[in-house]
């Protein structure tokens, strides 16, 4: 997994301002609830974010990523992945994620993060250009949403996105870039055991081949999960990675 219960996400750059957020429940198409956290920015940018969490669905982690968004004005949406399989009610660290990952359908993902999109929509307007920031398995996931091209995403944010593994009714990433229709940001650890170098490239060439804007960045040294505030000798990798999301996902106020 990616991170335990005492990771934290690093501290964004710039001001912050007050935010607060709450536990949802919303209702995908085909009739299944899934939990939710969203974050409400006190003075809102133009733009907004839905977080893809790691293999252990949604946990603090990913309500404090939120948070921290909305702290620089980014209103975000984290979502669950388990709400057919494991339901609502809240886990434990001692959940068992593993049976539950491996009965993901891609398009049962698709219509609950389009569940996602309809509730910004509703609660903070129409419009409103909307990147999806994906962490390891959320990354891969990020990454496959790209080939949505209904869903009209504004960009793909991918930190350390595995790109072998294979989700039902959709396959693995690099079998799918020549799919992906919107901006990409991938942000990998040179040193990451688990993605090789090489197989980071062959996305670049990809994106490359499919026409997609995109930046790929490689962290020399950096592991797997670097973005955490624990991790503290990867701060600068950290910092770079932050000002490099914000600047993908905050365009007009650059």
């Amino acid at each position: 997994m990616c991170y335990d219960s005492k990771s934290q996400p690093p501290v964004p750059p710039g001001a912050s301002q007050p935010a607060h957020g709450e536990d949802i429940i919303l209702k995908s198409a085909d009739g299944a609830s899934f939990s939710a956290y969203v974050a409400h920015a006190g003075r809102p940018t133009a733009s907004q974010v839905i977080i893809y969490p790691d293999v252990r669905g949604l946990h603090q982690f990913y309500k404090e990523l939120a948070l921290r968004f909305a702290e620089v004005g980014v209103n975000a949406l984290a979502i669950d992945y388990f709400g057919r399989t494991a339901g609502v009610a809240p886990r434990s660290d001692a959940f068992e994620f593993m049976p539950h990952v491996q009965q993901i359908q891609f398009n049962s993902f698709a219509q609950d993060v389009q569940a996602g999109l309809a509730y910004l929509s509703e609660r903070f307007g129409a419009g409103v250009p909307t990147y999806v920031v994906g962490f390891c398995m959320g990354g891969s996931l990020s990454l496959l949403t790209g080939g949505e091209k209904d869903l009209r995403l504004a960009g793909l944010v991918a930190f350390y996105a595995g790109m072998t593994r294979s989700f039902a009714g959709r396959g693995a990433v690099l079998e799918n870039a020549a799919n992906i229709a919107f901006p990409v940001l991938g942000l990998f650890g040179g040193a990451d055991q688990g993605i090789p170098e090489s197989a980071v490239k062959e996305l670049d060439a990809k994106l490359d081949q499919a026409g997609v804007s995109h930046t790929v960045v490689i962290y020399p040294g950096a592991p797997h999960s670097f973005f955490d505030r624990r991790a503290t000798e990867y701060a600068d990798a950290s910092a770079d990675a932050w000002k490099r999301v914000l600047a993908f996902v905050k365009p007009a106020a650059n």
